[in-house]
């Protein structure tokens, strides 16, 4: 469908709703410059009862929501956007629609931010990482083991603005699923961030384990026989931790805080609540998982350096007993006149018998002492 009939315009006339934060009225002109998302667009949709209405683009859905809610003594209509890597006039064409703060709207666009929770007037902004565990194809060829993303999350009053970054977590199947039960969709804007935080924590938990069956195996390797692969393997994984822990360590707190919200319906917090437990759990796992990396980093190091020195004293030892004979062949060698057994006609194995003797002797004394 072209923008042009997914977006219709705004005529002088039409009713645009002021913005969030105290900001000043919008004017339709102002929003009329700007440019609607189109080819970022994955979907948008008025929701109103639990129930989703239908509307000719996202100007309309905005309009037939607040016209709802206006009439109704209890709101229960919003409207839901969803965006997949928008270019800036897409963002600030919806800034100006409902309102969002433009220093939200800069992160937005901007991406690889640190994960947060925000308030801005009657709105969040809330800043979630995305994360999947890469097939060991793709993992060799990219040198990662996990996949990251962003998820921006611009709740309001009446509506959601979803802008997604990177190709892992779609939301999609979300959105499908609450549209199939009206219990959940008519829970608002605050039932919307939990599924999707919700889902991208429930992520977590999969890639943590994922993560932690592959430290295990790479643990019994390292006890088996270690080789430098290993441990650029565990090294691979350390880092690839960290990665996960600098995604998830920051929401904690601002997760656990968010059910004392106001902006937090009463019947939702308990369901957040249920998020940060989820989210606590992930911490002490990823944690856990961090520092079992490091000491199988560590003990790794310590058996490859076993074995070096196990490898330096056989070759000692073989140079020790190839030494012997190379001595005695040596004095030999020099052809002077006056050299014990030079004569003698059993000379010859007589030296001979001596190096195979000296030999033993030295490979029987390594072997007793572990060197061979």
């Amino acid at each position: 469908m072209r923008s042009s009939l997914l977006f219709p315009r705004i005529s002088r006339h039409s009713r645009v709703l002021p913005a969030h934060l105290g900001a000043a009225p919008v004017s339709a002109d102002s929003v009329i410059r700007c440019v609607p998302p189109s080819a970022s667009l994955v979907e948008f949709g008025a929701y109103v009862g639990g129930e989703k209405v239908a509307a000719g683009g996202i100007p309309e859905a905005v309009r037939l929501v607040r016209e709802h809610n206006e009439a109704n003594e209890v709101p229960d209509a919003y409207v839901w956007v969803g965006l997949h890597e928008p270019a800036a006039p897409e963002v600030e064409w919806l800034a100006e629609v409902f309102g969002l703060h433009p220093l939200a709207v800069e992160d937005a666009i901007k991406a690889h931010q640190r994960p947060k929770v925000e308030r801005y007037g009657d709105s969040l902004f809330v800043v979630l990482k995305t994360v999947e565990f890469l097939d060991h194809e793709v993992s060799a060829a990219t040198s990662e083991i996990i996949g990251t993303g962003e998820i921006m999350v611009f709740v309001g009053p009446d509506f959601v603005v979803t802008v997604r970054h990177g190709r892992y977590c779609p939301l999609g199947e979300i959105r499908e699923k609450l549209e199939a039960k009206p219990k959940l969709i008519n829970r608002g804007p605050a039932g919307v961030l939990h599924a999707i935080a919700d889902h991208v924590v429930d992520k977590y938990l999969h890639v943590a384990d994922l993560m932690q069956a592959e430290l295990e195996e790479v643990e019994a390797a390292v006890f088996a026989e270690v080789s430098s692969r290993d441990i650029n393997r565990i090294y691979q994984l350390k880092r690839e931790m960290l990665e996960l822990k600098r995604a998830v360590g920051p929401l904690l707190t601002p997760f656990n805080a968010l059910p004392q919200r106001r902006s937090i319906p009463s019947d939702m917090r308990e369901y957040f609540r249920d998020v940060g437990d989820h989210l606590s759990r992930v911490c002490e796992q990823v944690q856990s998982s961090n520092e079992l990396s490091d000491s199988i980093l560590q003990a790794a190091l310590a058996r490859s350096n076993a074995l070096a020195n196990e490898d330096m004293r056989k070759i000692s030892s073989w140079v020790a007993i190839i030494s012997v004979p190379t001595m005695i062949a040596g004095i030999y060698g020099m052809n002077f006149d006056h050299m014990p057994e030079i004569r003698s006609v059993y000379g010859y194995p007589v030296v001979l018998g001596v190096m195979v003797v000296a030999c033993t002797l030295l490979h029987r004394a390594f072997r007793r002492n572990g060197w061979l």
